[in-house]
Formats: C-alpha cells, structure tokens, sequence
C-alpha cells in the first residue's frame, strides 16, 4: 500500500518527494544542503547530472511503500522514462537546518 506523500514523516524528506514528483527542479535543489552528496547503488555520483539525468529530464517519480528511521528511509516504486519501475531503498541524511546533505539511493 502506497503512502501519500502528505503522511510522510520528516519534512525535508516530504519535500523531496513532493518536488520530485512534481518535477520541480527549483524546490529540489531548495532542499539541499551546501556541498549535499549522493549515492546510487553504493556508487557516489555527481548530484547535479545524476539527478538531472535520473529525475528531471527522465520524469521521474515515486510512490513511497513504506518508511522507516523516524522517516528518514524509504522503500519506493521509483519510475522513470529510461529504466521504467523498480523497487528502491532511499535513505536520507538531513542536517540540523532541515537541509538533505546526502542522499542514497539503489534497488530495494
């Protein structure tokens, strides 16, 4: 059972998904702390590419399954218009300022 966004527990966590479904380049990169890092599948990637390749210029979008960590992880049908649907894990870091310093990201 899907959850609705609204539900999700840690706000910047919330606004990630909100901006990401809503393909809001700018409310994204809101959210971000200075000097933010990713992973995808353990690997660290550059955020700016990852991101415009894997979710903005692809339409990504989630639809969150289940979260855990006070919020913090997630497992979601994650969809894009390269690699169509998958099952991924998500885990977030969010500094003190409600910032997302890193994120990681893989199959779930």
């Amino acid at each position: 059972m899907t959850i609705q966004v609204a539900k999700l527990s840690d706000p910047a966590v919330r606004a990630f998904v909100t901006a990401v479904n809503a393909h809001d380049l700018d409310a994204f990169q809101a959210l971000l702390a200075p000097g933010a890092t990713m992973s995808d599948d353990g690997t660290d990637r550059d955020l700016a590419d990852w991101t415009d390749r894997e979710i903005f210029s692809s339409h990504g979008h989630m639809d969150v399954d289940n979260e855990s960590n006070g919020g913090h992880s997630l497992i979601a049908r994650y969809s894009n218009d390269t690699w169509g649907e998958m099952k991924t894990k998500w885990s977030f870091t969010v500094d003190d300022g409600g910032k997302i310093s890193r994120f990681e990201t893989g199959q779930a």
